[in-house]
């Protein structure tokens, strides 16, 4: 059996992620440091993750977010 006739085509979805509000924020911060670390020579990879921050919500939404009050939130809900 040929290995690569398992594979997902590499324009379908893979994943579904729901995201509370702080893991959000995290997940796009650490996207965008991921991207701004990236020169010329990593030029697809600089794409494919400027992909992946555009489905994101933008700049203005994720710096809105307190991650402090969220956390708070959080730890109200679990009884810590």
């Amino acid at each position: 059996m040929d290995s690569e006739s398992n594979l997902i085509p590499a324009d379908q979805p893979v994943y579904d992620l729901r995201l509370t509000a702080a893991e959000l924020k995290i997940t796009y911060n650490a996207l965008k440091s991921y991207f701004d670390d990236f020169g010329h020579a990593e030029s697809e990879i600089h794409d494919l993750t400027r992909g992946v921050l555009e489905k994101l919500p933008g700049e203005h939404e994720i710096r809105a977010i307190d991650l402090d009050d969220e956390l708070r939130k959080l730890r109200a809900l679990h009884g810590a």
